[in-house]
């Protein structure tokens, strides 16, 4: 079925809609839709260089807008599905410890799940649940995955179609990379 779910967004690449479809691709990926934005960000991109930055910024405008949907399902959701479960099982106070934890670093893990393979849809979702403030969600939201599809736009733009295959197979791990060094420096900083 993935499978099925990732032949037919990539044949959107070739279709005259391609911009829409990218858009609300981002847009539910960034809540349910299990296939990233960047299946079609890619090809897009290879097809028209030219437009590489008007592409991410339809991307991440997208994405951003469908992570505030996610906010918002975490948020309206919470106590219609997951407070009845938490309290079945008495771990309210468990999810309320998590709660604080997740509010006072909460922007690391927008930042984290916005530019590497992590889910952002797990992250938008729980930073509602959490009731994240929302203007610092989105603001490192737009951070995150703006940082995460202009890179990829640049590197194609620069490199063309020999980068596509790097970025296909090991950028996410790039990103992952990076966001441990970076979190490992904060990490030194604040409590060495």
């Amino acid at each position: 079925m993935i499978r099925k779910l990732y032949d037919w967004t990539l044949s959107l690449a070739a279709s005259p809609y391609a911009l829409w479809a990218l858009a609300l691709i981002a847009f539910i990926e960034s809540s349910i839709f299990p296939i990233p934005p960047d299946i079609l960000l890619i090809p897009l991109i290879i097809a028209a260089p030219t437009r590489a930055f008007r592409i991410a910024a339809i991307c991440t405008v997208s994405s951003v807008l469908g992570g505030a949907l996610g906010y918002y399902i975490g948020a309206e959701l919470f106590d219609a599905v997951a407070r009845p479960i938490l309290e079945f099982y008495h771990k309210m106070d468990a999810f309320d410890v998590f709660k604080e934890r997740f509010n006072a670093q909460g922007h690391w893990a927008v930042l984290f799940a916005g530019v590497t393979p992590f889910p952002y849809k797990v992250i938008t979702i729980t930073s509602g649940a959490t009731d994240l403030n929302f203007w610092t969600f989105m603001m490192w939201s737009v951070i995150a995955r703006g940082a995460r599809f202009f890179i990829v736009a640049a590197l194609l733009w620069k490199f063309g179609t020999p980068i596509r295959d790097f970025i296909e197979r090991r950028l996410g791990l790039v990103f992952l990379a990076l966001m441990v060094l970076l979190l490992g420096a904060f990490f030194l900083v604040r409590y060495l």
